[in-house]
């Protein structure tokens, strides 16, 4: 067997932990770990239910994975030893043992943003989730989220509108696509950016399935975006990850008449920042600045070459500008233009009063 195999084999393996195979291969070979009897395989640290699910995995499974891989060049395996292995990810209680990557894997190494909410929003939660992602991408931050229906696949379609790079997490194998209704957005992605499994190929969907593929969403990003949520909602556990993973959430209020917008709310009431549009998200900045990822800084530079854009510039007088009347003048979304005018109060060329912006003049 060689070492490819022996991997994917222990990757089937449910909650492999990493820790603990470090502790073990220091002392068992691949060759002899086959060897090993049900009792051995706990003294190791194997549960009964991980030993069982290990004695069921057949030949045929293992070579159908290894076909998967040999089918494309855009098919890749990535254990939590290889170098493209996402930094970030590899922080959180319980990391993926292994990747499948359906695209480009050094995406998973980007400075990202997760976008979660409801699977069935209102037509005003599908456009907040559009509209985000497409701006977000414009900054040059990655969107993640789970390609679910609702908001979840509005967060991938609007990163694609705008050429923007987008990763989907599935709670599934590459054989399916889930929902079916999305088998085209998933080749839009895969195409252009990334579809990530933790699963064999061949395994189904499933419900308990769906909160271990919430916490890779969460686990690949800088910070995590609630648009819409009702008080049992699954979005909840994934702001529930970001908190446990000490990262930022950030949430969209609603109406209070709204129920998808009760969980929102409820995370809000609990500390998440509230967010009204992108320029609340680039406020905190700093998150991403304290990151060790290298990646990190080279998308702070990329914003700093905005901040003195003279054609938004252009738009802010000596006397008080409202924000809406600036996106008019340069063609901009009001989205947009919040973002720019707080990089150019930020820089001290514009500056915040009653009304709008007005223009800082130096001597």
């Amino acid at each position: 067997m060689d070492d490819l195999e022996h991997w994917i084999r222990l990757a089937a393996i449910p909650s492999m932990d990493r820790l603990k195979h470090q502790q073990w291969a220091e002392l068992v070979s691949s060759a002899d770990f086959y060897q090993l009897d049900d009792h051995q395989l706990q003294q190791l640290g194997f549960t009964p239910g991980q030993i069982q699910c290990h004695r069921a995995i057949t030949p045929q499974r293992i070579e159908h994975c290894l076909e998967w891989l040999q089918s494309s060049p855009d098919h890749h395996f990535i254990r939590y030893t290889d170098p493209l292995y996402p930094e970030l990810l590899s922080q959180i209680k319980q990391p993926p043992f292994a990747l499948f990557i359906k695209g480009n894997p050094a995406l998973l190494n980007e400075a990202q943003i997760a976008i979660v909410g409801s699977r069935q929003p209102t037509a005003t939660g599908k456009q907040v989730a559009f509209n985000f992602a497409a701006d977000l991408c414009r900054l040059g931050l990655t969107v993640t989220s789970g390609m679910a229906k609702g908001i979840d696949g509005c967060s991938h379609r609007g990163a694609l509108s705008v050429q923007g790079n987008t990763i989907a997490v599935l709670g599934h194998g590459f054989d399916t696509v889930y929902p079916a209704q999305h088998k085209e957005l998933a080749a839009e992605i895969a195409c252009s950016g990334a579809l990530v499994s933790e699963f064999l190929p061949d395994v189904q969907p499933k419900g308990d399935h769906f909160p271990l593929r919430n916490r890779i969403v969460v686990g690949l990003s800088l910070g995590t975006l609630v648009v819409e949520a009702a008080l049992k909602s699954g979005s909840l556990i994934s702001a529930g990850y970001a908190a446990e993973y000490s990262r930022e959430l950030f949430v969209i209020p609603g109406s209070i008449y709204n129920p998808q917008a009760a969980g929102c709310h409820q995370l809000i009431q609990q500390g998440a920042k509230l967010t009204t549009c992108v320029a609340d998200i680039i406020e905190e900045w700093s998150f991403l600045q304290n990151n060790s990822l290298s990646t990190v800084k080279d998308k702070e530079k990329n914003l700093q070459t905005d901040l003195f854009d003279d054609s938004l510039l252009a738009n802010v007088g000596d006397e008080a500008t409202a924000i809406d009347r600036i996106a008019e003048r340069s063609g901009l979304s009001v989205a947009q233009v919040s973002i720019e005018l707080l990089q150019l109060e930020l820089a001290g060329e514009v500056a915040a009063v009653p009304g709008g912006y007005i223009r800082v003049r130096r001597a």
